[in-house]
């Protein structure tokens, strides 16, 4: 009966805390395989641009008329087409 608080407190951390947060990687994990030359994007530091090429970490992005820039693709925030970030889980 003395453990019972304890299990109690890991299985409110597993389903509130941890759970959450391995979905939220999931469907981040995803969003980047799923994206394709010509989609336009967000990066996590506000740049907005249209993907012109993929490679297997990187992307290159057009930010203006023939101004490219590499970024990685974990750097990659949502999809501009839709202006929504990826789905929180709260």
């Amino acid at each position: 009966m003395d453990f019972l608080p304890l299990i109690l407190i890991i299985f409110v951390f597993y389903f509130f805390m941890i759970r959450p947060q391995l979905k939220k990687q999931k469907e981040q994990k995803k969003f980047r395989e799923s994206l394709a030359k010509g989609d336009k994007i967000v990066t996590i530091g506000g740049v907005h641009g249209k993907i012109s090429e993929i490679k297997e970490t990187t992307a290159v992005i057009e930010i203006a008329s023939n101004i490219k820039v590499t970024v990685e693709k974990s750097a990659i925030a949502a999809d501009f087409a839709s202006n929504e970030p990826l789905k929180s889980t709260k």
